[in-house]
């Protein structure tokens, strides 16, 4: 695999940076009137990516829904679940939203980060929440057409390459001849036009706004490969549930109520990622969704650790009796 460009490293770097900073205010200092939740209000720090999925969460603070389990929450932005593992071992966060690869990894090194719960899932027909995408003029339309070329995804490793390397061999292609280039999702678009890049795995907005200026969608990776796979998961340490269970338990009733409301308030989620995405309302009004849940599908997840252990990704499955922990 390529490594990464270096201005995209350090673009990435960058994001990494302000882990030091919050993406969301925290709530207030106080106990909720109605009584719920522990006699002072608990701030958490929970790093997530600065993506449309996102949305769910920043609406669910704004709506209150942490708040009412006396949980104050400040987001914290990172690139990619496994880039947050090391602050979440540190105690600098203590919760993160991401892809299941970082925790995978994590517990096959017997560091101690477990699964608590989903986030979001792919959609499992349809439009999917992302896509590998090209050019106008790349010739690259179908998944065999990657065979060869650079794509891009935004964490190496992960269920992006994975799933894409899937999509490329049923579709007859040759997925060990991918050259996987490491590129920020709000870096893809400028990286594909440098010609630093053949094609690139983006969510939305970016899927869309490439699509718009007359992009190819390539392929669905997650419904080629898994349909309706836990895309991001809500990952903590196993020495915060020891230490403090009643925090993990609380913080994940309010995650799965928050998950529940975002799935039955679109509107809430789209305005939500307006604000903190910045992106036009008329973009947002067009971003693919995810299925937001809190419940986890092992059985999805063991079948993309299984994947990844065929492509020589993984050395082998996690322990998913020690990886999963449910409150």
């Amino acid at each position: 695999m390529k490594k990464a460009l270096s201005a995209v490293a350090l673009a990435a770097a960058a994001v990494l940076a302000l882990a030091g900073c919050t993406d969301s205010a925290a709530g207030p200092s106080s106990a909720p009137s109605d009584g719920s939740g522990s006699d002072d209000m608990r701030t958490v720090r929970v790093a997530a990516l600065p993506i449309a999925e996102t949305g769910a969460l920043w609406a669910a603070i704004d709506e209150g829904i942490f708040e009412k389990h006396g949980i104050a929450v400040e987001v914290v932005p990172a690139q990619g679940g496994a880039q947050a593992i090391p602050a979440l071992l540190s105690g600098d966060i203590q919760f993160a939203i991401g892809q299941p690869f970082g925790p995978f990894r994590a517990d096959l090194q017997d560091l101690g980060v477990a699964i608590i719960g989903d986030y979001a899932s792919a959609q499992p027909t349809g439009r999917d929440v992302n896509a590998v995408v090209s050019l106008p003029d790349s010739g690259i339309t179908d998944p065999a057409d990657l065979a060869g070329k650079r794509v891009s995804v935004n964490s190496l490793g992960a269920a992006g390459d994975v799933t894409i390397m899937k999509a490329v061999e049923d579709a007859g292609g040759d997925p060990s001849t991918i050259q996987f280039v490491e590129v920020a999702f709000p870096d893809v678009q400028a990286q594909l036009e440098a010609g630093n890049i053949d094609a690139g795995w983006v969510p939305d907005p970016f899927m869309s706004q490439i699509e718009a200026g007359g992009g190819n969608i390539v392929v669905f990776p997650y419904q080629a490969a898994i349909p309706g796979l836990d895309l991001l998961t809500t990952i903590t340490t196993q020495k915060l549930i020891d230490s403090d269970p009643e925090l993990v338990t609380d913080f994940s009733a309010a995650m799965s109520e928050a998950l529940d409301w975002a799935s039955g308030d679109e509107d809430a989620v789209r305005a939500a990622i307006v604000e903190n995405m910045g992106v036009p309302e008329d973009v947002a009004a067009g971003i693919t969704l995810p299925v937001f849940t809190a419940d986890l599908d092992v059985a999805n997840l063991k079948e993309l650790a299984d994947l990844a252990v065929g492509y020589g990704v993984l050395e082998k499955a996690p322990d998913f009796d020690r990886l999963v922990q449910i409150p």
